[in-house]
């Protein structure tokens, strides 16, 4: 099978020669220049005439050079390739991106500020951090055992989906203008009133890439740039607070204590106020009701919205359940936004808003503004996922592996490590933070950790302005228990060194 070629080439000067060092370097040039992709197959010779305007002969001479310079490869029985990796003598540089900070790019996404925030879990390179001392002891937050998920039933079933799909007339596979597959935000209302107690039908629900589509769409909706202000929870969700800034709002930290949000901080000419109520991110305190009842009411007589961030609130462990902040009550004024990142796969790119009916119709026109809907079959394969009560098994079943592990970390916390810490013991989710007792170099401390495959973050990056607590997050989404131990191990000698 002739490969698809649509490099364009000027056979260039008169004689055999001249033409075949042209086509050469057309060919060196468009190969150095990714124009033509590495591993990609070229014409064969039969065809050099139509594609190259020379002779078979002078084809071949012209892929003998190339493979002689390290440009391609020739495989018997195949045809000649472009190499898989360009010789060392190409210039390091070649095709680079431009400089980032280009004055024609939107300053806000040059920012340090900005960057940090969007990127709050990535980890700089450390000298001397091995891969050869294997996988990484991950205790970072945000993140998930996919080992745990049932990966083959989940493809039965989008298979199966599929299958429907095939058989659908094209009205109903084109969701153009609509909020998303309606079986997905049937499944979704179901899922969220079993886990959450949150009441709502499918039409107060809008499908989303995740998330972070979420808060975008929210903040185009919501936000009227240089009026609008907004409050977050300082420490909180840097990306969360990224959508907001871009679109032009106010940002306003408010701090955490044990309750939650600290209500009586809120700014009077405050428009949208983002909480995480069940588990806070990160401190993970569960805001009281006491709190919940001052928010709702100041957001009533302000005039103002909430954002409620239920990232990971299907998992919950000790006490009586805690409803979500979108009570009936609340309704009008509660944007209740979730995932399926924590409780199935983050690869899934799906998430969801619940809210008000006054606001539907144009968070619609801004979600199809940005991508008109989320992938179709997708969509399908998780409402048949949920629908067929396998969610709720997952979920279960998970609640009992993290909360091994949440109370294996508490437990060598106590034991081990309350010289240096307070863990705040979560009611849900997926991770603990401990407060720092003493004025630590925890910055040290974790980069020591990191040189040796152990990845713990601290809360300073969580925070917008200057941190008034110091502390650690341990995640428990990826790690086993003897990993745990491990890990915690090697935080528990850092520290003795460091002291």
């Amino acid at each position: 099978m002739n490969p698809l070629f649509e490099l364009r080439l000027e056979r260039g000067g008169d004689g055999t020669r001249n033409a075949a060092r042209s086509i050469y370097e057309q060919l060196k040039a468009a190969i150095v220049e990714g124009r033509l992709a590495l591993g990609a197959r070229l014409p064969g010779t039969r065809q050099s005439s139509a594609f190259f305007g020379v002779s078979r002969n002078t084809a071949t001479d012209i892929y003998e050079r190339l493979i002689n310079d390290g440009y391609a490869v020739s495989r018997r029985g195949s045809g000649t390739y472009v190499v898989d990796a360009l010789p060392t003598a190409v210039p390091s540089d070649a095709g680079q991106d431009a400089p980032t900070d280009d004055p024609r790019l939107n300053g806000f996404w040059l920012s340090d500020e900005t960057r940090a925030a969007i990127g709050f879990w990535r980890d700089e390179p450390i000298a001397g951090n091995r891969s050869d001392k294997g996988a990484a002891i991950d205790f970072r937050p945000a993140m998930i055992d996919t080992r745990l998920f049932p990966m083959d039933l989940f493809r039965q079933i989008s298979v199966k989906q599929l299958r429907q799909l095939e058989n659908q007339p094209p009205s109903f596979k084109s969701a153009q203008g609509n909020q998303g597959n309606f079986r997905l935000r049937e499944a979704i209302v179901r899922h969220i009133a079993l886990t959450r107690a949150v009441p709502c039908r499918p039409q107060d629900a809008l499908v989303t890439s995740g998330a972070q589509q979420a808060f975008d769409i929210l903040a185009r909706t919501l936000v009227t740039p240089g009026k609008t202000v907004v409050a977050i929870e300082d420490p909180g969700y840097p990306p969360m607070r990224v959508a907001f800034a871009a679109a032009g709002a106010t940002i306003v930290p408010i701090e955490v204590d044990g309750e939650g949000l600290i209500v009586d901080q809120l700014p009077a000419n405050t428009n949208i106020i983002c909480v995480c109520p069940s588990h806070q991110f990160p401190i993970g305190v569960t805001m009281s009701p006491q709190r919940r009842a001052a928010l709702v009411a100041f957001a009533r007589a302000n005039s103002a919205v909430i954002v409620e961030d239920d990232y990971d609130g299907e998992f919950r462990y000790d006490g009586s359940p805690v409803e979500a902040l979108r009570t009936a009550d609340a309704a009008d004024l509660v944007f209740y936004v979730g995932t399926f990142s924590k409780c199935m796969l983050p690869s899934l790119r799906l998430g969801f808003i619940v809210a008000p009916p006054w606001a539907m119709r144009t968070l619609v026109a801004a979600k199809n503004c940005l991508d008109w809907h989320c992938p179709i079959p997708t969509q399908m394969g998780v409402a048949g996922f949920i629908g067929e009560g396998h969610l709720t098994r997952h979920v279960r079943k998970m609640r009992g592996i993290y909360d091994q592990r949440r109370r294996l970390i508490m437990s060598f916390m106590t034991e081990h490590l309350g010289e240096w810490f307070d863990p705040v013991l979560p009611l849900y989710g997926m991770h603990i933070a401990a407060i720092a007792r003493d004025a630590i170099d925890l910055e040290a401390v974790t980069t020591s950790l990191f040189a040796s495959n152990v990845k713990i973050h601290t809360l300073d990056r969580y925070h917008l302005g200057p941190p008034k607590r110091r502390g650690i997050v341990l995640g428990y989404g990826v790690v086993d228990l003897p990993e745990i131990e491990h890990g915690l191990s090697q935080l528990h000698k850092t520290l003795l060194r460091a002291a």
